[in-house]
């Protein structure tokens, strides 16, 4: 007898002192509520208790607590055990409710035990997340009405868990919403591939991709893409990843094989961070200049599974640059080159050749009468005409430049005079089928034609080709009774 007594009050000891919330409960009401159901013909119990939201507050009602620890009044702030148990609607409101409905199912399916994560809510207000473990006692199986019910508060978990999961997602939304493409890839292979050409004795890697382009092709097709974000199917046109993924090959062509040839010998080099300018595609074939850093990340250095690259669309930039370098070249009326550029050719030649050199000295007749009479406007419809004339007609390497008002040249390395007359003759056919084109206001081209062989004659060669059209000219304003000072 005093065996029995000493083990009650051992469990009474446990069960006061136990550092988890338990408590002791009685669900006979419920057994007997369930078995009314069953008779009633209730099969399904999730739809019979979905049908009418009291049948769900009845099964609450129905339980009754026994009896609960130190740890759980402790735990739910309340002073006993009577001011907890009347404040239990405090204690079990809003979200537990899908919770409890699963326990009920486990006890209508004729399960003993049931686990399940809930929330309640301590008398304070605070809220509690709980693992709660649920077992019908030996020897009350049939009654229910002794169920030991233990609560494990794992509200720091569950609250570490959602600011995990919210900095996952604040990271995700950065990556997803980035003002820059950012890809996600994978290396891995291709660094076995790199460890095989180092493992079979390669030590000259440049020379090896030069003689073996093959190898980078299969370096190319060895990258994995693990993910992109939204700027990227912007950037690129796509629809979605998959659209984009799929079509990987569109996106990285041409001129892509050498920037990623270089991309290895960096690799080859130890360089995993790498910043350069290459060009893709879009999907529909556009081409798209883009600004590219390149990194892996340290805790990935051993197997370069895990590499991030940002693309910046550098287009716009790189056709302004094309267009100031083309303005640096070019005259913007006429469209030829300018007189710089000719006079940097010009000194090109004269150092490097090739001979002989020709030059052709050209000027527009009349163009002061036209200003004159009709306006700058005319004249300069007369020189975009000059210019489409001489752009039709001189094919590289040959150079045609507007390199004054209203005068022009035409510079031909390697070509000799008879070369250069065969160019005047068709500078002429075009000129006479520009004028059919734009009648009312024929244009005239004095011409004049001079070589040499060597860079020591080229500025005398300038002067007579330059002394040969200003007597061609001459011949026109005699021919038309014209003063050439007035006429310009």
């Amino acid at each position: 007898m005093s065996s029995s007594y000493s083990q009650v009050a051992d469990f009474d000891h446990m069960f006061e002192l136990a550092p988890v919330s338990l408590w002791l409960e009685d669900y006979s009401a419920l057994r007997q509520l369930f078995d009314r159901w069953r008779t009633e013909g209730v099969t399904d119990l999730r739809a019979h208790l979905a049908a009418d939201p009291a049948r769900l507050s009845e099964c609450s009602a129905s339980l009754r607590i026994l009896r609960v620890n130190r740890r759980t009044l402790e735990l739910f702030a309340a002073p006993s055990q009577d001011a907890l148990v009347a404040n239990l609607d405090k204690v079990f409101r809003d979200d537990m409710h899908d919770a409890v409905v699963h326990e009920l199912q486990a006890l209508w399916s004729g399960q003993l035990e049931f686990s399940n994560q809930s929330a309640n809510y301590a008398l304070d207000g605070r809220r509690l997340d709980v693992h709660i473990r649920a077992r019908i006692l030996p020897g009350h199986e049939n009654s229910w009405d002794r169920v030991l019910v233990s609560l494990e508060d794992i509200t720091g978990q569950v609250r570490a868990g959602q600011q995990l999961r919210r900095s996952e997602q604040h990271a995700r939304d950065l990556f997803e919403h980035s003002p820059v493409s950012l890809w996600v890839e994978d290396f891995s292979a291709v660094k076995t591939l790199l460890d095989g050409a180092r493992a079979q004795g390669i030590d000259d890697f440049k020379t090896f991709i030069t003689v073996h382009p093959e190898f980078v092709n299969r370096c190319m097709s060895e990258i994995r893409v693990i993910d992109v974000n939204q700027q990227t199917l912007r950037m690129f046109g796509a629809r979605s990843k998959d659209e984009l993924l799929n079509n990987i090959g569109r996106v990285f062509r041409g001129e892509m094989h050498e920037s990623f040839a270089e991309q290895l010998l960096d690799l080859w080099e130890g360089k995993t961070f790498q910043q350069r300018e290459v060009v893709n595609y879009a999907l529909s074939g556009d081409p798209i200049h883009i600004h590219m850093q390149f990194s892996i990340p340290a805790d990935h250095l051993a197997d370069w599974s895990l590499v991030l690259l940002s693309l910046v669309d550098i287009t716009a930039r790189k056709k302004a640059e094309a267009y100031l370098e083309y303005l640096g070249k070019h005259d913007v009326l006429t469209q030829l080159r300018n007189r710089a550029f000719y006079v940097e050719e010009l000194n090109r030649i004269t150092r490097k050749g090739p001979w002989p050199l020709t030059v052709i000295a050209i000027d527009l007749n009349g163009l002061k009468a036209v200003n004159d009479d009709r306006g700058h406007a005319a004249g300069d419809a007369l020189l975009r005409r000059v210019g489409e004339v001489l752009g039709k007609a001189v094919d590289s390497p040959a150079c045609a430049a507007r390199i004054g008002g209203d005068e022009f040249c035409v510079l031909l390395p390697g070509t000799d005079e008879r070369g250069a007359h065969a160019l005047q003759e068709r500078i002429l056919s075009m000129l006479e089928l520009n004028n059919q084109f734009y009648p009312g206001q024929p244009i005239s081209l004095a011409m004049g034609v001079a070589s040499c062989a060597s860079g020591d004659l080229v500025e005398a060669t300038i002067h007579r080709a330059d002394k040969a059209m200003y007597a061609e000219k001459e011949r026109y304003y005699q021919d038309r009774g014209i003063d050439r000072r007035s006429a310009g």
